[in-house]
């Protein structure tokens, strides 16, 4: 945990440091307390082939909880988050220039300082739509905490680029090679076929609104208001495009490619593993077709795997037991970690779909080599004092973009016979 020194150089923690430490604490209690009662749960169904109804309502409502616990840890860990201070390239005099002169556009609508930085450097300059670029450390801020708030955003590979379209090719049969000894010739390999993914953005907006006393207040820092006004707006969004968008207008969501059972996998289809059982896992054995979803990864991905589910799955899964009885969901090791299933990370995404039939509830793969996420640079701010009177509108955009880029890194657990 992050600590500071006092003048006698002893070591002080921070409140943020006593609030983590009190709420996992909190968690890990309720943890403790959640396994008793399923513990009861489970007797009870063996002795009497069902459980109480009131056991089992207490059982899901320390599960629902523990969730909530766990919400609270993760917005005190992105509390105590500090984003990062610019790009490299750029002076901080130059930062500065930039940061005043947003300020005074965002407070009085006076354009005059950025018009003069967009002379010194196109790269401040306004777009065809209007709007001015907000300043680095801004959209630095923006960036970190949507990582925090976007699940896919958080495991995924994430590029920034320059242009409308990141166009990246790849050999359909793998790079052509061949062995060779150190004097003999070398003979001309097959030449491997090429294809391009493409990765369109698209562009993300929300308007927050502002009243005069606020932008008249100068102890306001307009460029932190900004950043926590739009980060949950566009953490949603994100996070919604990233599971099931359709490419239209959003990024591509890893659900929304072709999804053909793994033994029949090939490039461009996403391979998923059935149940056996409409909207249920298997009477018996509920957690073998768990480890089968592991293992139809392969060892190169499974190094970096993670689980993706919403919270109600996770419930589910949270009650599982191995052969040996111990819980296969394990709670954090630490503050701001994650929850652990079979060794592996749990992200919890609410945009994944519930258990049901045919359902694809849980997804197992590495995302940083699967999923990929383009950023293209700048986030825009156009100044509307006039459509809602007497509120001053921030129409605040930024273009993402994302879909699969490695087929075989993300497999999927299907909720069905086949």
């Amino acid at each position: 945990m992050n600590a500071m020194k006092n003048t006698h150089g002893l070591e002080v923690k921070s409140a943020a440091d006593d609030d983590m430490a009190g709420a996992f604490q909190e968690f890990m209690s309720t943890f403790e307390i959640f396994k008793e009662n399923n513990e009861r749960r489970i007797k009870e169904i063996e002795t009497r082939s069902a459980a109480d109804p009131v056991t089992s309502e207490k059982v899901d409502r320390i599960s629902r909880a523990l969730d909530e616990q766990k919400q609270v840890i993760d917005k005190i860990a992105l509390k105590k988050a500090r984003p990062a201070l610019g790009r490299d390239g750029v002076s901080l005099v130059a930062q500065m220039e930039h940061k005043q002169a947003f300020e005074s556009y965002v407070r009085c609508g006076d354009e005059r300082g950025l018009r003069a930085l967009e002379e010194k450097s196109m790269s401040y300059g306004s777009g065809q739509d209007g709007g001015f670029l907000v300043p680095e450390e801004t959209e630095a801020a923006i960036g970190k905490r949507l990582s925090s708030l976007s699940p896919i955003r958080s495991i995924a590979s994430v590029r920034q680029v320059s242009s409308a379209v990141l166009k990246k090719p790849f050999a359909i049969g793998g790079p052509a090679v061949g062995w060779v000894g150190e004097t003999a010739a070398r003979p001309e390999t097959a030449s491997s076929t090429l294809d391009e993914l493409q990765f369109p953005t698209a562009e993300l907006y929300a308007m927050p609104a502002a009243t005069a006393a606020l932008l008249e207040d100068s102890v306001v820092d307009l460029d932190a208001w900004i950043a926590g006004e739009i980060e949950t707006a566009f953490a949603e969004q994100e996070g919604a495009a990233f599971i099931n968008g359709d490419g239209t207008n959003k990024p591509r969501g890893f659900l929304d490619y072709a999804q053909v059972e793994d033994g029949s996998w090939s490039w461009g289809n996403v391979g998923y593993l059935p149940t056996g059982v409409d909207g249920a896992l298997p009477a018996t054995g509920e957690s073998d077709i768990l480890i089968d979803t592991v293992y139809a990864l392969k060892a190169g991905y499974r190094q970096n795997a993670n689980w993706v589910m919403n919270r109600r799955t996770q419930a589910t899964l949270r009650k599982l037991k191995d052969a040996d009885g111990n819980y296969m969901w394990q709670p954090p090791a630490s503050p701001g970690s994650r929850a652990m299933l079979m060794g592996f990370p749990v992200v919890e995404a609410e945009d994944m779909p519930d258990i049901a039939n045919d359902a694809t509830a849980i997804a197992f793969g590495d995302f940083g080599r699967g999923y990929l996420v383009v950023d293209r640079t700048g986030v825009r701010v156009l100044r509307d004092p006039y459509s809602a009177k007497p509120y001053v509108l921030f129409y605040t955009t930024k273009r993402v973009g994302g879909g699969i880029q490695d087929f075989e890194a993300i497999k999927l657990l299907k909720f069905g016979e086949s």
